[in-house]
């Protein structure tokens, strides 16, 4: 059963057994909406980038993107990049799979992000989504989708972070200014 989360809330990634997740996927999705042109609605493609950014506490210790697949020590990989976008409300155009039970021990939490690479704006976007399954069921654990557009170019999506007992899950949806996940790292302090 998936929780659909608002922004900031917080979500327990235990099992309803009390027994913990072991891999996690996070996926990304988005359209671009359709624009009024001289022949009437025209799509067009949008490069949005996710990335995950792994913490020790406060400070960076490895990033995950389209130029570095895998995390340095293989706990969490990346599927790839998608250039267009499309999936939206469906599916997922990018996703993140998270071991858990191999991310090292200093690591302490992995915000997730999205970047529009090609600069254009989330107001030109519709149907962005993030959302967190369960890769061993398929299940959908948690839900957020970002609603509003706006004149920002990044956004910093969801975190999974260390909790007594095994992992957490909150939906942070904080805009930011950034075509790269570099440009986010100072929107992304108030967050830790």
């Amino acid at each position: 059963m998936s929780v659909n989360l608002a922004k900031g809330q917080r979500v327990s990634l235990q099992k309803g057994s009390g027994e913990s997740l072991s891999v996690v996927r996070m996926g990304l999705g988005w359209a671009a909406a359709p624009r009024r042109g001289l022949f009437g609605l025209r799509k067009r493609e949008i490069d949005l980038d996710a990335s995950a950014l792994l913490y020790a506490e406060k400070t960076p210790a490895d990033v995950v993107f389209f130029q570095h697949l895998t995390s340095n020590d293989g706990s969490v990989r990346h599927t790839g990049d998608n250039l267009v976008g499309g999936e939206g409300a469906g599916g997922d155009d990018e996703s993140i799979l998270v071991d858990l039970t191999h991310v090292p021990a200093h690591i302490t939490q992995i915000v997730f992000t999205v970047s529009s690479y090609t600069g254009q704006t989330f107001a030109e976007v519709q149907n962005a989504h993030c959302r967190l399954v369960d890769e061993t069921t398929g299940l959908e654990l948690a839900r957020y989708e970002l609603t509003g557009g706006g004149p920002h170019t990044g956004q910093i999506m969801a975190k999974v972070f260390r909790e007594p007992g095994g992992w957490g899950m909150q939906a942070i949806g904080a805009p930011a200014k950034s075509r790269t996940f570099q440009d986010l790292l100072p929107a992304i302090e108030p967050y830790l």
